[in-house]
């Protein structure tokens, strides 16, 4: 199949670089996100608005949706008027690269069989460098041939394209990464924490454990947004604890353990209990200096109680 037209569900963070690439590659791309304003800069680069996610797939060969929470995952490709599935084409492909529920995935790629259509689930990882950068992960979950046909596309959009097995098994796949990043961000922030305490200059720490056997994607890319107080998210809280409720979720019912999984949910929670929540997963360090280490978090802070951070 010539991969022409696209379908493109979702333009904010994530996916708002992705259908810049697609366009710059010489794709049509039709575009769909809930806020119209959010997309005018890629419309004004050749995308098509569409006010539905049916008029976003129709004519398409492939639609993708990036969105938030499993919920909108049904939302966009079901909806009984609007839903993507029923303006896909016969012989289209539909990707979901939300991180969403594997059970959901397995379900909607039923749906879409019974349609004469194919939809995989394919999470991203790399988070918004990663899509800026066009050097994205894929981690694919459906039919091999789907997968083969798609290639075209994660040339675009990654460096890497990866195939787990059928249907669910990208989300799971994409589950144990959110199971490792939730621990690589504990060490960065402990990192830091602790090159501050014995004096050290956590800058020249970060630059060197980066590039030792201490490395981490975490300790790299938002050690240094920690250290210039930069807490804008490039993956907010909010979205995290919905990965981690999924992976915790997997993990109740298939009866495993996973103690730093637990402690990262708990913490996070914290974090969106103080009102947090919008922020990007590396104001973890937030935790750390105002509940764990007051004394430090006067020091480094110039003690600036009114700080609106850390209020």
């Amino acid at each position: 199949m010539e991969i022409k037209k696209i379908g493109f569900i979702g333009t904010g963070v994530m996916g708002f670089p992705m259908v810049k690439h697609l366009l710059d590659a010489g794709f049509k791309v039709n575009v769909y996100t809930r806020t119209k304003d959010r997309a005018l800069p890629l419309i004004e680069q050749g995308a098509v608005w569409c006010e539905t996610p049916k008029d976003c797939a129709t004519d398409c060969d492939v639609v993708i949706s990036i969105v938030g929470y499993p919920q909108d995952v049904r939302e966009v490709w079901l909806a009984r008027s609007t839903g993507a599935i029923y303006g896909m084409k016969q012989g289209a492909i539909g990707m979901d690269m939300t991180t969403s529920s594997p059970d959901l995935a397995t379900e909607l790629y039923k749906c879409a069989k019974s349609k004469g259509v194919s939809l995989c689930d394919c999470p991203v990882t790399g988070g918004d460098i990663g899509a800026r950068n066009a050097t994205l992960t894929m981690l694919f979950g459906g039919d091999k041939e789907t997968f083969d046909a798609l290639e075209p596309v994660f040339k675009v959009l990654g460096k890497r394209w990866e195939y787990f097995g059928d249907a669910g098994k990208g989300q799971l796949a994409k589950a144990c990464n959110q199971v490792a990043v939730a621990t690589t961000m504990f060490s960065a922030c402990e990192a830091i924490v602790f090159a501050r305490g014995m004096g050290l200059d956590p800058k020249q720490i970060i630059d060197t454990l980066s590039a030792g056997a201490a490395g981490s994607f975490s300790l790299q890319s938002y050690g240094p947004r920690i250290l210039n107080r930069d807490f804008d998210p490039g993956f907010k809280i909010d979205h995290f604890l919905k990965d981690m409720e999924i992976a915790l979720k997997v993990c109740h019912d298939r009866g495993i353990s996973l103690p730093g999984l637990d402690l990262a949910y708990k913490s996070y929670s914290m974090l969106k209990q103080m009102g947090k929540g919008d922020l990007g997963t590396q104001a973890l360090y937030l935790f750390y200096s105002s509940a764990l280490i007051p004394d430090l978090l006067a020091h480094d802070f110039n003690d600036d109680a009114s700080d609106p951070d850390l209020a």
